[in-house]
């Protein structure tokens, strides 16, 4: 199985299969290339299956009258200056794909700010800020400064799953990491979060989005 390899300062291996069927990974600088091998044969049916769902993969239109959900509701698309309102995605008819990206960046900050903060105020997070990107390789991240990163794709995505984002990326500020009081520290926040993140993981086409 041929996979691109790109090593840099992360802390861990990850897998992505690109729009264009390639393989990537990307791995630690110090990881070797036996180790890469190995977390790829190990998760080649993850691969596979990722491969067959991307020739029948979703996609977006943001043509006048398409019916798009974001974080739960469902707008419909018309012609106009880029805003959401009464149930309506307006958009331009030139530069459409980039106003929708900054629309939704928009609303992606205003609603996973919302639930960050209903999190942190019951359970006593603490963050410093929070932004929005467009990334496609991960839902969200937490710097040690205690930055959240969110992408925007998010707004796709049911509201309890990106609650769920919202609470892993909070429980990052008190654990800088993936051990087993990360996820005691997730569990006490969300007992049912195997399933969440197991049903989020079915809406990662959403992160092939506006390519």
């Amino acid at each position: 199985m041929k996979y691109r390899v790109i090593k840099s300062r992360r802390r861990t291996l990850c897998l992505s299969v690109e729009k264009d069927g390639e393989i990537l990974v990307r791995a630690p600088i110090a990881t070797g290339d036996k180790e890469i091998e190995a977390f790829v044969i190990k998760h080649e049916r993850w691969i596979s299956a990722r491969l067959a769902k991307r020739k029948g993969e979703r996609r977006l239109s943001l043509n006048d009258g398409e019916r798009i959900t974001l974080f739960g509701v469902t707008y419909e698309i018309e012609e106009g200056k880029p805003k959401l309102e009464n149930g309506i995605i307006f958009l331009p008819v030139n530069g459409r794909k980039e106003a929708f990206l900054k629309l939704i960046k928009r609303y992606s900050k205003e609603k996973m700010s919302a639930l960050a903060e209903s999190v942190s105020s019951r359970y006593r997070f603490e963050y410093s800020s929070i932004r929005i990107s467009s990334a496609r390789t991960r839902w969200g991240s937490c710097s040690r400064k205690g930055v959240l990163s969110f992408t925007c794709f998010l707004a796709f995505v049911p509201v309890d799953l990106a609650y769920y984002v919202a609470v892993h990326e909070l429980c990052h500020t008190r654990h800088f990491d993936h051990s087993r009081n990360f996820w005691r520290e997730v569990e006490s926040v969300l007992p049912d979060w195997r399933s969440r993140r197991k049903a989020l993981r079915k809406e990662e086409d959403c992160l092939n989005y506006l390519r």
